[in-house]
């Protein structure tokens, strides 16, 4: 499925805007053998997550952190269609029409120190990631590994970051996976906001188990009845019942010589001038499709998030999500989101009017202007958060 699809089927079934009543219904959580249960339940806008989604999820993670009797947390979602679609985009949308921008500080926020209380995690933490995993599933999933956790992958996983496609940049602190991942495979995927699928996701270290549907179908509720002493325990089984590759091979790593010639370095100008340059039958053609896909982004958001990914090579997870929260506020004040979502998912004309029109026509001080953070260090909302 094209990330274009995948955005479409998310939001003609997004339900209502404004829909952010806090109800069972969206969000189950339970504890058995040892193991606290999270369930994602909010199937009709592929589990996107809203602010009472992202309340429920961080009180169940700090009511286990310090109970003896729990040994470790399983995310996951009970509907074959996705994990998680990213953030209710447009919540925000409408809110920032609104003139609401606490709000949207408060949502970042909220959703950010989610992000680290999963990264620093005192206990292993299991991310179940079947179909959609977008934006903000991937924000509550990928520091799954740093737990001592797992990130498990089946065939019908597809994994995005589709930022750049209205307007936006890799945040909820996943530009700190992607400056991690082989070469320049995170600097590309941030770019041309791609899709992946299981075998690149194993490839690229964004997930470490794999896992047939059928059985991911019946984990949870074999967990649910077997007795165990440790986290670690929980972690052995499950890598038990999956397997370290997806049997078939990875499309990034087969295009990883090529990823890495046109996306190691530079700018969005730089990349593309490189594309350009591409001689040969195979290459020229991968280029060309790649260059395509590129035109159609934001402009600003390209460069925005390649520079993202290279600031990321050297920070914490908090200084990363710092960061991102600055960001969001300087996208939503005079970058191209509100135009991208409009045109992406409110109008769906898909005829973006970016502030700056080509790739080439952006200048360096118009990208750092982005990074300027509206707080100082010590007024910043995130600046509790451990390093």
């Amino acid at each position: 499925m094209t990330i274009a699809a995948i955005l479409s089927s998310y939001f003609e079934s997004t339900e209502p805007v404004l829909h952010m009543t806090e109800t069972i219904e969206e969000i189950r959580v339970e504890r058995a053998q040892g193991i606290g249960f999270i369930a994602l339940n909010r199937p009709k806008a592929l589990n996107a997550l809203s602010t009472p989604m992202i309340h429920a999820i961080h009180r169940a993670l700090e009511a286990w952190r310090d109970d003896d009797s729990v040994h470790a947390v399983i995310i996951y979602s009970p509907h074959p269609r996705a994990f998680c679609a990213g953030g209710d985009i447009r919540f925000l949308y409408h809110t920032a029409k609104a003139g609401e921008h606490a709000a949207i500080d408060e949502f970042f926020t909220d959703e950010y120190r989610l992000n680290h209380a999963i990264f620093t995690y005192p206990k292993p933490y299991i991310a179940l990631l079947n179909g959609v995993v977008m934006g903000g599933g991937m924000g509550i999933s990928q520091g799954a590994r740093q737990t001592g956790g797992l990130r498990v992958v089946t065939e019908s996983t597809r994994m995005a970051m589709p930022e750049t496609r209205i307007g936006l940049f890799p945040d909820v602190g996943v530009s700190w996976f992607l400056a991690r991942t082989p070469g320049a495979i995170g600097r590309y995927l941030a770019a041309t906001s791609a899709t992946i699928d299981s075998a690149d996701a194993l490839y690229a270290n964004l997930a470490d188990v794999y896992m047939e549907e059928d059985t991911l179908a019946g984990l949870v509720d074999m967990l649910k009845h077997k007795s165990f002493g440790s986290g670690a325990e929980v972690v052995r089984f499950i890598e038990g019942e999956g397997r370290a590759d997806a049997g078939k091979a990875s499309e990034l790593e087969a295009n990883r010589g090529l990823i890495d010639k046109h996306f190691a370095s530079g700018n969005g100008a730089a990349c593309l001038k490189s594309l350009a340059s591409a001689t040969n039958g195979a290459e020229q053609e991968w280029a060309a499709n790649t260059a395509a896909e590129l035109r159609e982004r934001s402009p600003l958001s390209i460069d925005v998030s390649l520079e993202l990914i290279d600031r990321a090579k050297t920070s914490t997870m908090a200084e990363t999500l710092r960061r991102d929260l600055g960001l969001t506020r300087a996208t939503f004040d005079h970058g191209d989101v509100m135009e991208g979502i409009r045109a992406r998912i409110v109008d769906k004309d898909n005829q973006p009017v970016w502030k700056v029109t080509r790739v080439e026509d952006v200048t360096r001080e118009e990208v750092l202007q982005m990074y300027e953070s509206p707080w100082t260090a010590a007024g910043h909302p995130l600046a509790d958060l451990a390093d």
